[in-house]
């Protein structure tokens, strides 16, 4: 079987997308598939040539599958990662540098979805971005702008979506609550394992991390955007046995600014920068477990490398964590400082049973049962009959 992986982002770019990616790809390697990877030329692909920025992606994505003719055509669809054009006045036109590949493509299409929102998840994506040249007027004028784009094109950017399912084209989520928002896709959870089995002594890990041995570890960690509602943390009560440890790092492509301060005692800030995958995964050993107190999200790949370390988290009540916590992997509630802090002297009460629940759970996100699925479902779209009519056309 062969398979072209489409991803902008790849390593060495950093980037959640670009890091499922590169660890899905691996795996499918593992079980004996060919994967060919397209990306940018940041990124160690075997083919390069798109970008966020290039409108001619549609055609450097066409020559490469004439080339190489795949099996199955399988993209990491990010949209901001394409470009996303968000019309203004026609929301018609909205749309990614790569519409038009989806639509010329003859090869079978499979799409991981990495974002999907309800709503009021999806108003809460528009933050305010300093404007350096005409100070708060202009930051003033780019928001309200913002929320007008956005409010008028929630069904555009869903249909964006809706319209990679259906003859030919099958679509991978990571939670039941992105299938609801996408019909016809398929759960697939997201991928996860340490990097370091079995773990090493936790007190000569922490050592290596300077953090104290006599306290419970609750771990923020990630790339630093605005939706990620760190705010929370440095006006949470911090309880006297907990220290919340915070990492934050940039993405490839990010271009928020924002503070990095905590004027918080029981906050331990880190400031190391992109880890390493050891480094990573050494990080998680140390921690008891995981605080999200994201605005909005999609998915969370850092949730699902707590849980792969074996951690419980605490979150927002928001829908993709609140899936997670009515399985009892962790505890949802209201995004702010008092609930998040009353939630760590919760978590640490039933904290057996949350760790059981996790423990147990884990095993659903190795890669070689991830990448088994993948191969599933590439099969079954290869051998899907086609109408006489898309036969016709194809031929």
């Amino acid at each position: 079987m062969k398979i072209l992986m489409i991803s902008t982002e790849y390593p060495p770019m950093q980037g959640g997308v670009g890091r499922y990616c590169k660890k899905l790809v691996d795996s499918l390697r593992s079980e004996g598939v060919r994967v060919f990877v397209v990306c940018n030329e940041d990124g160690n692909g075997d083919y390069n040539g798109i970008s966020p920025n290039n409108p001619d992606n549609s055609k450097v994505l066409l020559k490469i599958v004439k080339e190489i003719e795949p099996d199955v055509v399988h993209v990491q669809y990010e949209h901001g990662l394409y470009g996303i054009h968000l019309d203004p006045i026609n929301p018609t036109r909205t749309h990614t540098n790569i519409e038009f590949f989806y639509d010329k493509c003859k090869v079978p299409l499979v799409t991981t979805f990495h974002s999907a929102y309800t709503f009021t998840q999806w108003m809460r994506l528009v933050v305010p971005l300093n404007n350096r040249i005409f100070g708060r007027l202009g930051t003033f004028l780019r928001m309200a702008y913002d929320y007008w784009t956005h409010l008028i094109n929630y069904g555009s950017f869903n249909s964006l979506n809706k319209r990679k399912i259906g003859i030919n084209k099958s679509g991978v989520v990571f939670s039941k609550y992105l299938a609801n928002i996408i019909p016809g896709s398929n759960l697939i959870y997201h991928g996860a394992e340490p990097s370091i089995s079995p773990p090493l002594d936790r007190k000569e890990v922490r050592k290596s991390f300077l953090l104290p041995d006599d306290k419970k570890v609750a771990l923020a960690i990630g790339f630093m955007t605005a939706t990620k509602g760190w705010d929370v943390i440095e006006k949470m009560e911090i309880p006297n046995d907990w220290k919340v440890v915070i990492n934050t790092s940039r993405n490839h492509y990010g271009r928020e600014r924002l503070n990095d301060k905590f004027e918080n005692k029981g906050v331990i800030n880190l400031n190391r920068g992109f880890l390493s995958e050891t480094e990573l995964s050494l990080l998680f050993y140390c921690a008891d477990a995981l605080i999200l107190p994201y605005k909005v999200a999609s998915g969370s790949g850092v949730m699902h490398d707590g849980l792969a370390h074996g951690l419980p988290f605490i979150s927002s009540k928001i829908e993709f964590f609140k899936e997670f916590s009515d399985m009892e992997l962790g505890i949802s509630v209201d995004r702010n400082p008092v609930e998040f802090s009353k939630a760590l002297l919760k978590l640490e009460v039933d904290y057996k049973r949350y760790k059981d629940a996790v423990v147990n759970f884990r095993k659903d996100l190795l890669w070689k049962e991830v990448a088994k699925k993948h191969i599933l479902l590439y099969n079954s779209i290869i051998d899907r009959p086609t109408t006489p009519l898309l036969r016709k056309i194809i031929s």
